[in-house]
């Protein structure tokens, strides 16, 4: 029987632990698959190791909002909005404020 994706993925990480994008996969698997609380769990493992993965911080947020965790998915998308400053992604930073105002009272 062939491995499910997120077996492959997690061997993925395990070949390449520095390298974000595998872990970054396996969170958005994690996510489409309705395993909220283990996409946060990758996705804060992530973002510890790699604060700079821009990606990283639209769907780690969203990931906090759909835990009821807004406080924390403010915080989120307020840090991913000044990296994208600092590194001029224009396109994230519009995303990152739009679900920002989404979730500001």
């Amino acid at each position: 029987m062939p491995p499910n994706r997120v077996d492959m993925l997690k061997g993925f990480i395990a070949q390449k632990p520095n390298d974000p994008f595998p872990r970054y996969a396996l969170a958005q698997e994690l996510k489409n698959t309705g395993d909220l609380a283990g996409a946060w769990a990758e996705f804060s493992t992530l973002l510890s190791h790699h604060k700079d993965y821009v990606p990283a911080y639209f769907h780690a947020g969203g990931v906090l909002v759909a835990l009821d965790r807004k406080e924390e998915a403010r915080g989120l998308f307020a840090a991913g909005i000044t990296l994208c400053d600092s590194v001029g992604d224009a396109k994230t930073r519009a995303e990152l404020a739009g679900a920002l105002a989404e979730i500001t009272p």
